[in-house]
């Protein structure tokens, strides 16, 4: 014992240190884990071997978005909702002014396409008097699109397929995702490498006095990397329940305790990346099921072409024939379609707004069971979880081997 205590007396500076050594092995530990979850994007080594790494969460990003994704349409958001939160009369004011330019437009163009000389031989006040009648109706015909849109959301609109595909097409949006709805829990597993990296450096400072085994360091410092990093990301998530301790404390998983906060912030990225009025509307032109939107557009057309020369319609087909008046009906349908998208924009402000989907996921996150929303970040964790357990035991390994360096020499 003396023996031990008179080295203590010469090498104390390097006893007292190995205790903030073990806390700086445990925090770069967990800042590798955590980088490695979400960094590189794409795969940085030798392809085709294990040489290399990709983030957990890019690498792995179709599951993980299929994941968020069902949590989303499954739990937090009813698109049917969304859309009868959507006023057609409002729809049709906002857009009253960029419509009325989009007939124009498109009414001189099919005539002149489609029948140039009829056209160009007509009065000029006939002309006016055709485009003012389609204009007239037009705003009828934006309120008849919501409807049968409401009526027929799940045949023209597949919410899933769009997330999905926005996500993984993004990796960079899904790291975003998980990462901002869990900075906290990040910053806290780095700090609790240095709680716990240090405490565990006391006992193999204790453990070096009296042994002086060349293999109590390394070995220590693999176990401050193993155990910090599994540790750490239990406590995130459980346990899930409030539990008093003592009657004074109450114990709680991090991710669990900040639901309120983490609901907010979840609601207004998913408001402001992924459900957005631009998004809805590409999903709706160019998704798994628009071709639907489109039968469906091309006809409320055609029967609005077909209402307006009701009236005159043996005189119309007589003038241009009941051929060229069905490919006036076609190319009016194809070129409303083309305009949609221009002319929908100038109600994004609108829809935005009344759609309010960021309240939406808000209020319904709140209402879910902790095991279904932790499971909006658990599976980020658990995916490849052991390799970055490891890694922080291997990095731990390395260091205690070069503390043994410094201690002998």
């Amino acid at each position: 014992m003396d023996a031990v205590l008179d080295d203590l007396a010469r090498h104390w500076p390097l006893y007292a240190a190995i205790p903030f050594v073990a806390a700086l092995i445990g925090y770069v530990t967990k800042r590798v884990a955590i980088e490695m979850m979400f960094r590189p994007l794409e795969w940085v080594g030798i392809k085709g071997t294990f040489l290399g790494w990709q983030g957990v969460v890019p690498r792995h990003g179709g599951r993980m978005a299929a994941i968020a994704t069902d949590l989303l349409t499954k739990n937090l958001l009813d698109i049917r909702d969304v859309f009868d939160r959507i006023d057609p009369e409002r729809i049709a004011k906002e857009v009253e002014q960029p419509l009325l330019r989009a007939v124009d437009e498109i009414a001189r163009d099919v005539a002149i396409q489609c029948h140039p000389r009829a056209w160009e031989r007509m009065p000029p006040m006939v002309r006016e008097l055709i485009i003012k009648q389609l204009q007239a109706s037009s705003p009828q015909l934006v309120r008849q699109l919501m409807d049968e849109l409401r009526a027929n959301l799940d045949d023209i609109l597949d919410v899933k397929h769009m997330t999905v595909q926005r996500l993984t097409k993004d990796k960079a949006l899904l790291v975003k995702l998980i990462r901002e709805t869990s900075r906290p829990e990040m910053a806290f597993i780095a700090r609790s490498g240095i709680y716990f990296g240090f405490v565990l450096g006391i006992v193999q400072s204790i453990i070096w006095a009296l042994t002086k085994e060349p293999l109590v360091m390394p070995i220590f410092g693999a176990c401050i990397g193993l155990l910090t990093d599994w540790l750490a990301i239990k406590l995130i998530f459980v346990p899930r329940e409030p539990i008093k301790l003592f009657r004074r404390f109450t114990v709680q998983g991090k991710f669990q305790r900040r639901r309120a906060e983490v609901a907010k912030q979840y609601g207004e990225l998913i408001a402001r990346e992924v459900l957005t009025v631009p998004n809805l509307m590409d999903a709706l032109l160019r998704g798994p099921r628009s071709d639907r939107l489109y039968a469906m557009i091309r006809r409320m057309v055609a029967d609005s072409i077909d209402q307006q020369a009701n009236a005159a319609k043996p005189l119309v087909t007589m003038a241009i024939g009941s051929q060229r008046l069905e490919e006036m009906k076609a190319a009016a349908g194809t070129k409303a379609i083309e305009r949609l998208p221009e002319t929908a924009s100038h109600a994004e402000g609108y829809l935005t707004k009344a759609m309010d989907v960021a309240n939406m996921v808000e209020e319904r996150m709140m209402r879910l069971t902790p095991v279904e929303y932790e499971g909006l970040l658990r599976p980020a964790f658990r995916q490849d979880e052991w390799k970055l357990i490891v890694v922080g035991g291997v990095i731990g390994f390395i260091v205690g081997e070069l503390q043994v360096l410094l201690m002998l020499h």
